[in-house]
Formats: structure tokens, sequence, C-alpha cells
């Protein structure tokens, strides 16, 4: 229990902080600023500030965020009337603004704001002490801190650094970059797990039967080479699949090739549920190969075999969608807890199994979701001026709700399916 446990905040940890390092990255390149890079959801945990981000650590493992400055945040992050306290430096000029009441120092000015700018003037004007016969301003330095109602201290946002400052193609590649990192991930571990296993499928037409299997009672032996199926020139693995698995229960004709001589044989191949349709199996894999650049090869070929079985199951989703058909917090749970009994390597299966599936999706054009995003900065890009602020957070709002709507239901049925 507890192995699993550690196990799956490791692997949860790592997929988000590979994926939000690829905004993070991108968006400090492209001169905007990171206010927040968090792992998990919901209150904090603890903190950390670094060169003007806060990295955070919170407490409900379904996510993670990096927050850019201007971008969905609130509009203000100060009202009239509002008490906070300042600390200034030397020259009065305000390093921090202190805003929450929990976690409030006794030292620095205490201030009733009336008026503020922290975006273009940089500057906040209230009551200072309570005293309401004259509002003072003060200059807010271009770097400062607000102080957030739980204690998160983040840098305030200028406008010269906000997300909407930069140029369209800087804001998609910042967009895109998270989904990036995780296909980088993805074949970084099928690499490891190739250099680890020792030996990975060469995807030749060389075969090895599986016993008792149709393949073998036919006549079919190991390191025979399949040349063709049906008259159909198969040269690799992945042709050979392709023709044996569309011919379910229907007599197919095998060309075989071992030590220079050719012979031809007969087989039927047996219906078997993939899950999301019926396929011919006939009980043959893929011969395997030790040579280390093919093992190391395996990051680039594992991943694209992952990765054209991944877009099978979201066009078979288009035919007849199940809720079963996807998987949550509680899924992943599930699976990690499988793997972890399996072993290391299975462990590293279902790591780069789930960065190549968070990458895809976080791709699809749907509005809160990465894919949606770059959408927008498509459009933008075709229209030659950017969408109204309000259309773009109105459109983001409803994809962001329908997400939220879309896990409870996910996670609710992986309850279901897996406790009881």
């Amino acid at each position: 229990m507890i192995t699993t446990v550690i196990t799956f905040l490791i692997v949860f940890c790592i997929l988000v902080i590979v994926h939000e390092y690829g905004h993070f990255l991108a968006a400090k390149k492209s001169g905007i600023l990171v206010r927040e890079f968090s792992v998990g959801m919901g209150p904090k945990i603890v903190d950390l500030k670094r060169r003007g981000t806060t990295f955070t650590l919170r407490i409900l493992p379904i996510g993670g965020y990096v927050r850019m400055a201007g971008l969905d945040e609130e509009d203000e992050e100060l009202k009239a009337g509002q008490p906070v306290v300042l600390t200034t430096n030397s020259a009065g000029v305000v390093t921090t603004i202190n805003t929450s009441e929990k976690f409030r120092s006794a030292v620095g000015v205490p201030l009733i704001v009336t008026k503020f700018d922290l975006q273009d003037a940089l500057f906040i004007e209230g009551y200072e002490n309570g005293d309401e016969g004259a509002a003072k301003r003060f200059a807010v330095d271009h770097d400062a801190t607000i102080i957030e109602k739980d204690g998160t201290e983040v840098r305030i946002a200028p406008r010269d650094v906000q997300f909407q400052s930069a140029s369209v193609w800087r804001r998609l590649l910042t967009n895109f970059a998270g989904p990036f990192n995780n296909f980088i991930l993805a074949i970084v571990v099928f690499a490891l797990m190739g250099i680890l296993q020792g030996a990975v499928p060469s995807n030749s037409n060389q075969v090895q039967v599986i016993d008792n299997g149709v393949a073998q009672k036919a006549g079919v032996r190991n390191n025979d080479r399949i040349v063709a199926v049906d008259g159909q020139k198969t040269q690799n693995w992945s042709a050979i699949s392709k023709a044996v698995s569309s011919h379910p229960k229907q007599s197919i004709t095998l060309k075989l090739q071992k030590n220079g001589k050719t012979r031809s044989v007969r087989v039927t191949p047996k219906v078997v549920n993939n899950g999301q349709k019926k396929v011919g199996m006939i009980g043959i894999q893929s011969s395997m190969t030790t040579n280390l650049g093919s093992r190391i090869m395996y990051g680039f070929t594992g991943t694209w075999q992952m990765t054209k079985a991944l877009f099978s199951a979201l066009a078979q989703m288009l035919h007849g969608f199940s809720l079963n058909d996807l998987g949550g917090p509680v899924a992943i749970y599930a699976t990690t807890s499988k793997a972890t009994q399996q072993g290391f390597n299975a462990v590293l299966y279902i790591l780069g199994f789930l960065s190549l599936n968070l990458g895809i999706v976080n791709l699809l054009p749907i509005p809160a979701l990465d894919g949606g995003k770059i959408l927008l900065n498509l459009i933008e890009v075709v229209r030659r001026k950017p969408m109204k602020m309000e259309t773009e957070n109105m459109i983001t709002l409803v994809g962001f709700g329908f997400l939220m709507l879309l896990m409870l239901l996910v996670t609710w049925n992986d309850i279901q399916r897996y406790f009881f």
C-alpha cells in the first residue's frame, strides 16, 4: 500500500513537473513573468520563492499549473477599501503588499486602499494608519511582491511582462511547450526501458511463435520471416500485424522464408476483442534484438507505436463514447498499483504511456486545454488581431467548466469500477 502510494506520487510529480516546466521555460524565454509554478491543486502545503517565481506544493494530486502574469487571473488583486500592510525600501518605494489577514506582519505601513495601478503607473494610494484626512501615494517597485490571502507571495504583474504582451507566436510556442515536453519524456522513458530490458522488438518481418498458437499448429517456426500475407508484401512487423488483425476468422496465406527457402502455409486468425473492436490473432510476436542502437532507438519506435495506438483509440471513441474509455486520478492510481507489483519496467511503461497520453489529450482543440489555447492563437494569426479578452476568457471558462464536470463524472465512474 505504502509503496503504491509513493510510486503514484512520484509518477504524478514527474508528469506534472515535466509538463508545466515546458510552459515555464518557454514563458521565461518569451519575457513572460511566471508568478507561480504549482504541483498539485487546492490548499498550499509549502512554497519557495526563486528568481521571481513562487514554487508551491499543493495538497490535491489532480494536476498542476504555471500561473503567468495576465493570463486567466482576476482583474483586480486589490480593491478600494481593502486593508493592506506595505513594506518599503530605503527610498520609500513599496516592495511588498500584504493582503493576508492571517499572515500579516506587525512591521510595515498599514494602509486602507483608495486607488492603485499595478500594471502601468505602478502606485498604490490610501489612508495611512487609518488617518482619513489625506490619502498618501506610494510608488510601487516593478518587481514588488503581493502576499495573497492564503499567504502565497507572488510578483505583481506589470503590463510589460504579461502574457498578452508577448507576440502571438511566442504565446503559441508557450502553449505548445507543455505537451512537447510530455513527448520528450515518453521518448526518454521508452529508451530507458529498451536499455534496461536488454532487448526490444526489432520491427522486422522475422517472428517468434507462441506455443500451441494458431501459427505454430500451422507450421510456422521461430525465426521464420513472413514476407507476404495473401500476396501483400510485409517488410516489417507493423505490416504483418495490420494484415493479420484485419482478418479475424478469415483464412489467409502466409509466405514464409528461412535459410534461403520459401514455403507457404494457410492459417485462420482467431477472434480477439482488444477492448475497441474484434481483431485477428495467430499467436506470433516480433523477434527481439539486443543491438544497443536499436534499444536506444526504441525511445522513438516505442513512442511512435504507442502514439498510433492512442490515436486509434481516440478515433474509436468517436463511434461510441463511454466513460470507461477515460481515466482520472483514481484510474491512474489503480494502474500504478498493478505496475508496482510487476516491477520497475512496468512502472516505466506506465509513466511513458501516461506522459504520451497527457501530451496528446492536451493538444485536443478544447477550450482550457493547451490545444484550445493554440487554436485561439491560430485564429488570431488569421484575423491579424487578438480576440477580445472578454470573449477569450468566456470561451476558456466554458471549456474549464466542461472539463471539471467531465473530471467529476470520470472520477466517480473510476471509483465505481475499481472499488465497488
